[in-house]
Protein backbone atom coordinates (compact mmCIF):
# COMPACT_ATOMS: atom_id res chain seq x y z
CA UNK A 1 0.00 0.00 0.00
CA UNK A 2 1.46 3.28 -0.83
CA UNK A 3 0.73 6.64 0.80
CA UNK A 4 0.53 9.83 -0.19
CA UNK A 5 4.37 10.10 1.58
CA UNK A 6 5.36 7.17 -0.55
CA UNK A 7 4.18 8.06 -3.80
CA UNK A 8 6.01 11.46 -3.10
CA UNK A 9 9.26 9.81 -2.71
CA UNK A 10 8.66 7.71 -5.67
CA UNK A 11 8.34 10.38 -8.01
CA UNK A 12 10.93 12.26 -6.71
CA UNK A 13 13.42 9.27 -7.85
CA UNK A 14 11.32 9.06 -11.10
CA UNK A 15 11.79 13.12 -11.68
CA UNK A 16 15.50 12.88 -10.51
CA UNK A 17 16.02 9.97 -13.21
CA UNK A 18 14.10 11.69 -15.93
CA UNK A 19 13.95 15.24 -15.91
CA UNK A 20 16.48 15.69 -18.68
CA UNK A 21 14.74 13.24 -20.63
CA UNK A 22 11.60 14.72 -20.18
CA UNK A 23 12.59 18.24 -20.87
CA UNK A 24 14.24 17.74 -24.09
CA UNK A 25 10.81 15.96 -25.27
CA UNK A 26 9.02 19.13 -23.96
CA UNK A 27 10.64 21.35 -26.43
CA UNK A 28 10.00 18.59 -29.56
CA UNK A 29 6.32 18.43 -30.52
CA UNK A 30 6.99 15.71 -32.36
CA UNK A 31 8.21 13.41 -30.08
CA UNK A 32 5.61 10.69 -29.09
CA UNK A 33 4.56 11.65 -25.77
CA UNK A 34 2.28 9.12 -25.51
CA UNK A 35 4.14 6.52 -24.82
CA UNK A 36 5.22 8.16 -21.54
CA UNK A 37 2.41 9.92 -20.44
CA UNK A 38 -0.41 9.78 -18.52
CA UNK A 39 2.19 8.61 -16.25
CA UNK A 40 0.38 5.29 -13.79
CA UNK A 41 1.27 5.66 -10.26
CA UNK A 42 -0.61 2.25 -8.84
CA UNK A 43 -1.09 2.44 -5.22
CA UNK A 44 -0.63 -1.16 -4.58
CA UNK A 45 -4.04 -2.69 -3.09
CA UNK A 46 -4.01 -5.40 -0.94
CA UNK A 47 -5.73 -9.26 -0.75
CA UNK A 48 -8.30 -9.83 1.49
CA UNK A 49 -5.71 -11.89 3.57
CA UNK A 50 -3.64 -9.18 3.53
CA UNK A 51 -5.84 -6.17 5.09
CA UNK A 52 -7.41 -8.70 7.37
CA UNK A 53 -3.70 -8.76 8.84
CA UNK A 54 -3.26 -5.36 9.23
CA UNK A 55 -6.74 -3.56 8.99
CA UNK A 56 -5.91 -0.49 10.69
CA UNK A 57 -3.02 0.07 8.34
CA UNK A 58 -5.52 -0.49 5.61
CA UNK A 59 -8.22 2.18 7.25
CA UNK A 60 -5.07 4.82 7.64
CA UNK A 61 -4.38 4.24 3.39
CA UNK A 62 -7.76 4.72 2.68
CA UNK A 63 -8.54 7.93 4.42
CA UNK A 64 -5.31 9.01 3.40
CA UNK A 65 -6.68 9.14 0.08
CA UNK A 66 -10.17 10.28 0.81
CA UNK A 67 -8.67 13.21 2.79
CA UNK A 68 -6.24 13.83 -0.59
CA UNK A 69 -6.59 16.87 -2.41
CA UNK A 70 -3.33 16.82 -4.53
CA UNK A 71 -2.28 17.13 -8.46
CA UNK A 72 -3.32 14.40 -10.71
CA UNK A 73 -6.46 12.03 -11.25
CA UNK A 74 -6.81 9.43 -8.51
CA UNK A 75 -8.92 6.55 -9.35
CA UNK A 76 -10.94 4.51 -6.85
CA UNK A 77 -11.95 0.74 -7.35
CA UNK A 78 -13.87 -1.94 -5.58
CA UNK A 79 -12.86 -5.03 -3.79
CA UNK A 80 -15.88 -7.80 -3.26
CA UNK A 81 -14.48 -9.54 -0.26
CA UNK A 82 -15.50 -12.28 1.28
CA UNK A 83 -15.02 -11.22 4.81
CA UNK A 84 -14.59 -8.05 4.90
CA UNK A 85 -17.14 -7.35 2.20
CA UNK A 86 -17.19 -5.01 -0.18
CA UNK A 87 -14.68 -2.06 -0.13
CA UNK A 88 -13.96 1.03 -2.37
CA UNK A 89 -10.17 1.56 -2.08
CA UNK A 90 -7.74 3.62 -4.35
CA UNK A 91 -6.35 1.97 -7.22
CA UNK A 92 -3.96 4.64 -9.28
CA UNK A 93 -2.60 7.76 -9.80
CA UNK A 94 -2.62 9.16 -13.15
CA UNK A 95 -0.18 11.86 -14.12
CA UNK A 96 -0.70 14.33 -17.09
CA UNK A 97 2.82 15.32 -18.01
CA UNK A 98 6.31 16.36 -15.55
CA UNK A 99 4.85 19.67 -14.73
CA UNK A 100 2.31 17.39 -12.59
CA UNK A 101 5.19 15.22 -10.94
CA UNK A 102 6.92 18.63 -10.69
CA UNK A 103 4.00 19.67 -8.51
CA UNK A 104 4.06 16.46 -6.42
CA UNK A 105 7.60 16.85 -5.32
CA UNK A 106 7.83 21.01 -4.91
CA UNK A 107 9.76 20.82 -7.91
CA UNK A 108 6.85 22.86 -10.20
CA UNK A 109 8.89 26.75 -10.25
CA UNK A 110 12.33 25.15 -11.00
CA UNK A 111 10.24 22.83 -13.80
CA UNK A 112 8.50 25.68 -15.32
CA UNK A 113 11.83 27.87 -15.44
CA UNK A 114 13.84 25.47 -16.77
CA UNK A 115 11.09 24.38 -19.90
CA UNK A 116 10.67 28.22 -20.28
CA UNK A 117 14.63 28.90 -21.10
CA UNK A 118 14.94 25.49 -22.56
CA UNK A 119 11.48 26.50 -25.07
CA UNK A 120 13.19 30.16 -25.35
CA UNK A 121 16.90 28.72 -26.17
CA UNK A 122 16.30 26.18 -28.56
CA UNK A 123 13.73 28.38 -30.76
CA UNK A 124 17.02 30.58 -31.18
CA UNK A 125 19.89 27.75 -31.42
CA UNK A 126 17.83 24.65 -32.49
CA UNK A 127 21.12 22.98 -32.30
CA UNK A 128 21.08 23.14 -28.62
CA UNK A 129 18.26 20.82 -28.17
CA UNK A 130 20.60 17.79 -27.15
CA UNK A 131 22.72 19.84 -25.07
CA UNK A 132 20.73 21.77 -22.16
CA UNK A 133 18.97 18.77 -20.96
CA UNK A 134 22.46 18.21 -19.22
CA UNK A 135 22.22 21.77 -17.87
CA UNK A 136 18.64 21.22 -16.23
CA UNK A 137 20.08 22.78 -12.45
CA UNK A 138 21.47 26.21 -14.30
CA UNK A 139 18.16 26.75 -16.63
CA UNK A 140 16.27 26.03 -13.02
CA UNK A 141 18.22 27.70 -10.57
CA UNK A 142 20.28 30.73 -12.55
CA UNK A 143 19.20 34.09 -11.69
CA UNK A 144 17.36 35.71 -13.97
CA UNK A 145 20.98 38.03 -14.38
CA UNK A 146 23.08 35.05 -14.37
CA UNK A 147 20.86 33.47 -17.09
CA UNK A 148 20.73 37.04 -19.24
CA UNK A 149 24.94 37.18 -18.87
CA UNK A 150 24.98 33.40 -19.89
CA UNK A 151 23.05 33.69 -22.77
CA UNK A 152 24.75 37.55 -23.77
CA UNK A 153 27.82 35.67 -23.54
CA UNK A 154 27.23 32.88 -26.15
CA UNK A 155 25.76 35.21 -28.53
CA UNK A 156 28.21 37.55 -28.75
CA UNK A 157 31.15 34.93 -29.16
CA UNK A 158 29.04 33.49 -31.61
CA UNK A 159 28.46 36.53 -33.64
CA UNK A 160 32.32 37.15 -33.29
CA UNK A 161 34.11 33.81 -33.08
CA UNK A 162 37.94 35.22 -33.64
CA UNK A 163 37.98 38.60 -31.61
CA UNK A 164 41.12 37.67 -30.26
CA UNK A 165 39.91 39.93 -26.82
CA UNK A 166 40.61 39.72 -23.41
CA UNK A 167 37.15 38.29 -21.72
CA UNK A 168 37.39 41.26 -19.33
CA UNK A 169 36.92 43.27 -22.76
CA UNK A 170 33.83 41.97 -23.98
CA UNK A 171 30.83 44.17 -24.12
CA UNK A 172 28.71 41.75 -22.04
CA UNK A 173 26.62 43.45 -19.22
CA UNK A 174 27.48 42.57 -15.65
CA UNK A 175 30.68 40.10 -17.25
CA UNK A 176 33.24 40.14 -13.90
CA UNK A 177 36.48 37.45 -13.97
CA UNK A 178 34.97 35.95 -11.23
CA UNK A 179 31.71 34.89 -12.54
CA UNK A 180 33.54 34.02 -15.73
CA UNK A 181 35.95 31.79 -14.13
CA UNK A 182 33.54 29.28 -13.00
CA UNK A 183 31.58 29.08 -16.03
CA UNK A 184 34.65 28.30 -18.75
CA UNK A 185 33.51 25.24 -19.30
CA UNK A 186 30.10 25.34 -19.66
CA UNK A 187 30.66 28.43 -22.04
CA UNK A 188 32.96 26.49 -24.50
CA UNK A 189 30.47 23.30 -24.91
CA UNK A 190 27.55 26.12 -25.43
CA UNK A 191 29.57 27.41 -27.90
CA UNK A 192 31.17 24.43 -29.65
CA UNK A 193 27.18 23.15 -29.73
CA UNK A 194 25.67 26.79 -31.16
CA UNK A 195 28.34 25.77 -33.86
CA UNK A 196 27.33 22.61 -34.54
CA UNK A 197 30.91 21.41 -33.30
CA UNK A 198 32.01 18.86 -30.74
CA UNK A 199 35.47 19.99 -29.74
CA UNK A 200 37.56 17.35 -27.49
CA UNK A 201 40.95 19.70 -28.38
CA UNK A 202 41.07 23.20 -27.33
CA UNK A 203 40.80 24.93 -24.11
CA UNK A 204 38.35 27.72 -23.46
CA UNK A 205 39.73 30.70 -24.90
CA UNK A 206 41.03 28.50 -28.08
CA UNK A 207 37.23 28.00 -28.87
CA UNK A 208 36.02 31.29 -27.94
CA UNK A 209 38.46 32.82 -30.02
CA UNK A 210 39.41 35.08 -26.95
CA UNK A 211 42.97 35.90 -26.08
CA UNK A 212 44.63 34.23 -23.21
CA UNK A 213 45.97 36.26 -20.10
CA UNK A 214 49.58 35.93 -19.91
CA UNK A 215 50.31 33.75 -17.20
CA UNK A 216 52.68 35.51 -14.08
CA UNK A 217 55.20 32.83 -12.30
CA UNK A 218 55.94 34.85 -9.02
CA UNK A 219 59.41 33.83 -8.04
CA UNK A 220 62.05 35.29 -5.36
CA UNK A 221 66.01 35.72 -5.99
CA UNK A 222 67.43 34.10 -2.42
CA UNK A 223 71.10 35.09 -3.63
CA UNK A 224 72.34 38.77 -3.98
CA UNK A 225 75.11 37.47 -6.51
CA UNK A 226 71.97 36.46 -8.95
CA UNK A 227 69.72 39.75 -8.02
CA UNK A 228 72.50 41.45 -9.76
CA UNK A 229 71.41 38.84 -12.85
CA UNK A 230 68.41 41.06 -12.56
CA UNK A 231 69.08 44.44 -12.25
CA UNK A 232 68.84 44.09 -8.17
CA UNK A 233 65.47 42.93 -7.97
CA UNK A 234 64.28 39.71 -5.29
CA UNK A 235 61.23 39.50 -5.99
CA UNK A 236 59.40 39.23 -9.73
CA UNK A 237 56.04 38.69 -10.69
CA UNK A 238 56.74 37.97 -14.69
CA UNK A 239 55.20 36.32 -17.87
CA UNK A 240 56.89 32.89 -18.30
CA UNK A 241 57.85 34.21 -21.81
CA UNK A 242 59.93 36.75 -20.01
CA UNK A 243 61.75 34.41 -17.41
CA UNK A 244 62.20 32.20 -19.98
CA UNK A 245 64.38 34.45 -21.66
CA UNK A 246 66.59 35.05 -18.26
CA UNK A 247 70.43 33.43 -17.98
CA UNK A 248 70.21 32.77 -14.42
CA UNK A 249 72.92 30.72 -13.53
CA UNK A 250 70.92 29.13 -10.36
CA UNK A 251 72.22 26.14 -8.32
CA UNK A 252 69.11 25.05 -6.70
CA UNK A 253 65.23 26.03 -7.04
CA UNK A 254 62.37 25.59 -4.70
CA UNK A 255 58.93 24.49 -5.61
CA UNK A 256 56.48 25.93 -2.79
CA UNK A 257 52.79 25.36 -3.51
CA UNK A 258 51.63 28.42 -1.18
CA UNK A 259 52.62 32.07 -1.56
CA UNK A 260 53.56 33.40 2.48
CA UNK A 261 56.06 29.90 2.33
CA UNK A 262 58.30 31.32 -0.61
CA UNK A 263 58.07 35.22 1.19
CA UNK A 264 59.05 33.22 4.43
CA UNK A 265 62.68 31.87 2.95
CA UNK A 266 65.63 34.13 3.93
CA UNK A 267 68.86 33.69 1.62
CA UNK A 268 70.64 31.15 0.37
CA UNK A 269 73.29 30.59 -2.26
CA UNK A 270 72.49 30.59 -5.87
CA UNK A 271 69.04 29.62 -4.94
CA UNK A 272 65.29 30.98 -6.08
CA UNK A 273 61.98 30.19 -4.94
CA UNK A 274 58.99 29.62 -6.57
CA UNK A 275 55.40 29.92 -4.97
CA UNK A 276 52.10 29.38 -6.03
CA UNK A 277 51.67 27.55 -9.43
CA UNK A 278 49.23 25.05 -8.01
CA UNK A 279 48.82 22.16 -10.97
CA UNK A 280 50.24 25.01 -13.40
CA UNK A 281 53.62 23.69 -13.06
CA UNK A 282 54.03 22.47 -16.78
CA UNK A 283 55.20 25.96 -17.36
CA UNK A 284 58.42 24.77 -15.37
CA UNK A 285 59.51 22.98 -18.34
CA UNK A 286 59.41 26.16 -20.71
CA UNK A 287 62.01 27.72 -18.16
CA UNK A 288 65.75 26.56 -19.53
CA UNK A 289 67.43 27.56 -16.48
CA UNK A 290 65.17 25.37 -14.20
CA UNK A 291 65.61 22.22 -15.97
CA UNK A 292 69.59 23.35 -15.25
CA UNK A 293 69.30 23.52 -11.57
CA UNK A 294 68.98 21.35 -8.48
CA UNK A 295 65.14 21.07 -7.90
CA UNK A 296 62.80 20.60 -4.66
CA UNK A 297 59.47 20.46 -4.28
CA UNK A 298 57.28 21.50 -0.93
CA UNK A 299 53.38 21.33 -0.65
CA UNK A 300 50.98 20.90 1.53
CA UNK A 301 50.45 17.47 3.39
CA UNK A 302 47.32 16.34 1.61
CA UNK A 303 46.11 14.21 -1.60
CA UNK A 304 46.57 17.82 -4.17
CA UNK A 305 50.17 18.55 -2.82
CA UNK A 306 51.13 14.93 -3.88
CA UNK A 307 49.23 15.08 -7.02
CA UNK A 308 50.73 18.54 -7.68
CA UNK A 309 54.24 16.56 -7.19
CA UNK A 310 53.71 13.98 -9.10
CA UNK A 311 52.36 16.34 -11.97
CA UNK A 312 55.91 18.38 -11.73
CA UNK A 313 57.85 14.72 -12.32
CA UNK A 314 56.16 14.88 -15.50
CA UNK A 315 58.54 18.08 -16.34
CA UNK A 316 61.14 17.76 -13.94
CA UNK A 317 61.93 13.99 -13.57
CA UNK A 318 64.56 14.50 -11.34
CA UNK A 319 62.39 16.62 -8.96
CA UNK A 320 63.09 15.91 -5.04
CA UNK A 321 60.27 16.31 -2.49
CA UNK A 322 61.25 18.29 0.90
CA UNK A 323 59.22 17.92 4.14
CA UNK A 324 56.98 15.73 2.68
CA UNK A 325 56.71 12.15 4.60
CA UNK A 326 55.15 10.63 7.89
CA UNK A 327 57.23 12.39 10.17
CA UNK A 328 56.63 16.04 9.84
CA UNK A 329 52.79 15.14 9.32
CA UNK A 330 52.27 12.78 12.31
CA UNK A 331 54.22 15.48 14.62
CA UNK A 332 51.71 18.44 13.74
CA UNK A 333 48.94 16.45 14.47
CA UNK A 334 47.50 19.05 16.87
CA UNK A 335 47.52 21.73 13.47
CA UNK A 336 45.50 19.20 10.74
CA UNK A 337 42.62 20.03 9.44
CA UNK A 338 40.00 18.40 6.76
CA UNK A 339 40.41 18.55 3.18
CA UNK A 340 36.91 18.50 1.97
CA UNK A 341 37.59 17.16 -1.41
CA UNK A 342 40.84 14.22 -1.97
CA UNK A 343 42.24 14.02 -5.34
CA UNK A 344 40.38 11.27 -6.87
CA UNK A 345 43.26 8.97 -8.44
CA UNK A 346 44.17 5.71 -6.11
CA UNK A 347 47.74 5.69 -7.34
CA UNK A 348 50.24 8.54 -8.31
CA UNK A 349 52.63 7.00 -10.46
CA UNK A 350 55.49 8.85 -10.09
CA UNK A 351 55.83 9.66 -6.57
CA UNK A 352 58.57 8.25 -4.49
CA UNK A 353 57.70 4.61 -1.96
CA UNK A 354 57.53 6.75 0.78
CA UNK A 355 55.47 9.35 -0.97
CA UNK A 356 53.14 6.89 -2.34
CA UNK A 357 52.95 5.59 1.83
CA UNK A 358 51.92 8.78 3.06
CA UNK A 359 49.68 9.30 0.10
CA UNK A 360 47.44 6.08 0.51
CA UNK A 361 47.60 6.66 4.06
CA UNK A 362 45.74 9.92 3.86
CA UNK A 363 43.27 8.33 1.12
CA UNK A 364 42.30 5.85 3.15
CA UNK A 365 42.22 7.50 6.54
CA UNK A 366 44.33 5.78 8.42
CA UNK A 367 45.28 8.43 10.77
CA UNK A 368 42.21 10.28 10.36
CA UNK A 369 39.16 11.67 8.16
CA UNK A 370 40.49 13.48 5.18
CA UNK A 371 44.22 14.49 6.98
CA UNK A 372 45.62 17.78 5.34
CA UNK A 373 48.79 19.94 6.77
CA UNK A 374 49.11 23.64 5.26
CA UNK A 375 52.65 23.83 4.62
CA UNK A 376 53.18 26.82 6.25
CA UNK A 377 51.54 25.14 10.05
CA UNK A 378 54.84 23.26 9.88
CA UNK A 379 57.30 24.65 12.56
CA UNK A 380 59.21 27.60 11.01
CA UNK A 381 62.32 26.57 12.52
CA UNK A 382 61.98 22.96 12.06
CA UNK A 383 61.11 23.82 8.07
CA UNK A 384 63.60 26.06 7.31
CA UNK A 385 66.70 23.64 9.02
CA UNK A 386 65.16 20.93 6.73
CA UNK A 387 65.25 22.94 3.45
CA UNK A 388 68.96 24.84 4.28
CA UNK A 389 70.02 20.88 4.81
CA UNK A 390 68.51 19.84 1.64
CA UNK A 391 71.37 22.05 -0.70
Amino acid sequence: MKFPDDVQKELKRRFKNKHREWLEKSGDPEQPEASTWPLEVTLGIPTENQALKQVEDVRAWVAAWQSWNGVGLLSWSERRWRKLGTQPVPEKLLLSGPGEVAQWIGEADRWDRAQQRYRDLIARWPQLGSKLPRYFAILADYSEADYRRLMDMVAWIEKNPASNLYPRQLPVTGLDSKWLEKRKRLLADLVDAVRGESSTEGDFFQICGLKVPPQLIRLRILDDGLRQCVGGLGDISAPWEQLAELDLPVSNVFIVENLQTGLAFDDLPGSVVIMQLGYGVDVLDRLPWVAKAHCLYWGDLDTHGFAILNRARTYLPELKSVLMDEAPLRSHQDLWVEEKDQHAAETLPLLSDHEQAVYQAIKRNTWGQNVRLEQERIAWDVAWKTLQQAI
